[in-house]
């Protein structure tokens, strides 16, 4: 995933304090934002990279913003707009920069709201369509962050957690950041032992009794992306000394053949099992585990992560209505407390069907919680007590409707905010408090 596509700023401007804000600010609306100190850097950059503003305070260490400005205008370069930042003393170098061709300028202090539509404006930026996610709490957040990094360096990675926690889901996250490519995913524990090696590695027409044709396996389907072993707790001692050998070598070698057949790929391993408890059994081999335990993720489950599942719950509200061309369903206040409160052994998969099932039965255009449970589940559910539950549940309401709103809105932090009734200043530290970000902020590049 890249992130050129983004529409991009050129901040020139020394003040930390300041910086720092605008770079947050600024990221928050959606666009790639390279921060410079000094004119020199920024100078640097502007001939190599295409921006759609540059926002420059005056008064810069060295070389000074004015200065920098006439400097490129002199190399005859096709500049972008230029939004310079001054004090009150010098607004008359700002007007001067008017009058040689600067787009506008803005006294300090300033309206940051009133500064954002400034620059919206010169570069006629819109935010970009928000992609997959994968929570709002800070355990899904933390492995967010991870990914993009783990998408440019790691060759191999392990996802553990309980059945349904969603391991797939961040499988396929990784995969996405990482782009090209096909998704492959097998089940180690659903394939029988007879044919795993075949699944796997492939084989040759002729090689045992029904091959009529040849198979390319799963590792050479996945060759230039990422395949996904699930349940690898499952595989059969014989199968994983050769699963080792593929996974060391990068090669394999179909049932029946004889060539070795190279494939880059990444992969990624799953199980909902204790490996290393398995390995101190003999269940599991111990060269294996320490092969495939270089990178590991854990996602912790639903009960552990209430944040999400309101969150979830949207997103499949809204999956089933864009597949099946009906109106998008809504959830009573009553039933987001129910489904919060119920503790979701089956996590994700079971939330999934729960969505699904009330859906499909279900006629009415706003959920209750009878949708979702039986009387007798509704009776056994634990009502919240105290204020830290209470404070828990009303936290994860706003970040799950604001999230929701943003989404609707593309992420166009001023429409959100309009539609919300909020002023963009609060929307904004509204998504700070909560750890909302727009979901191509982690593919935006270093701040310089």
């Amino acid at each position: 995933m890249k992130y050129e596509h983004l529409p991009a700023l050129c901040l020139v401007e020394d003040d930390p304090i300041m910086g720092e804000s605008l770079v947050d600010r600024f990221r928050l609306e959606g666009y790639a934002v390279d921060w410079h100190r000094d004119a020199r850097a920024a100078m640097a950059a502007l001939r190599r990279r295409s921006y759609a503003v540059v926002v420059s305070d005056v008064r810069l260490p060295g070389l000074s913003g004015e200065d920098m400005f006439r400097q490129l205008k002199e190399e005859a370069q096709a500049l972008p707009p230029f939004l310079f930042i001054t004090g009150f003393g010098s607004i008359d170098r700002a007007v001067r920069l008017l009058k040689e061709g600067a787009a506008d300028y803005v006294t300090k202090p300033f309206d940051l709201d009133e500064f954002v539509d400034k620059v919206r404006a010169l570069g006629a930026f819109t935010a970009a369509p928000a992609p997959a996610g994968l929570g709002l709490s800070p355990a899904m957040r933390r492995i967010a962050e991870a990914l993009p990094r783990l998408a440019r360096h790691a060759s191999t990675v392990l996802i553990t957690g309980e059945s349904g926690v969603g391991k797939e889901w961040v499988a396929r996250e990784l995969h996405r950041l990482a782009g090209g490519g096909a998704f492959v995913a097998v089940n180690c524990g659903a394939v029988s032992e007879s044919l795993l090696e075949a699944e796997l590695f492939g084989h040759e027409r002729g090689a045992f009794t029904g091959a009529v044709r040849t198979h390319r396996g799963v590792f050479e389907q996945a060759h230039g992306g990422t395949l996904f072993l699930d349940e690898i707790g499952e595989m059969p001692l014989p199968m994983q000394v050769k699963l080792l050998r593929a996974i060391q070598e990068r090669v394999v070698v179909r049932v029946g053949g004889e060539r070795a057949i190279p494939v880059s790929l990444r992969l990624v391993c799953a199980t909902h099992q204790d490996l290393k408890t398995l390995t101190e059994q003999g269940r599991f081999r111990e060269d294996l585990y320490y092969r495939i335990h270089v990178i590991h993720l854990r996602v912790p489950p639903l009960r552990e992560r209430r944040e999400d599942i309101l969150w979830f719950a949207e997103r499949f509200l809204e999956e089933f209505a864009a597949q099946h061309g009906t109106p998008r369903r809504r959830l009573a206040p009553e039933a987001e407390r129910a489904l919060l409160c119920y503790p979701w052994p089956g996590n994700l998969r079971e939330l999934r069907h729960a969505i699904e099932r009330a859906c499909i039965l279900c006629s009415d255009e706003t959920f209750g919680p009878e949708a979702f449970f039986e009387p007798d589940q509704l009776a056994s559910l634990p009502p919240p007590t105290g204020a830290v539950n209470l404070a828990r549940y009303l936290e994860a309401c706003e970040a799950s409707y604001i999230l929701h709103t943003l989404q609707r809105q593309q992420w166009q932090i001023g429409r959100a905010a309009q539609a919300l009734g909020i002023s963009r200043k609060n929307l904004w530290e509204k998504m700070v408090r909560h750890g909302i970000k727009p979901p191509q902020e982690a593919n935006l590049p270093p701040r310089r």
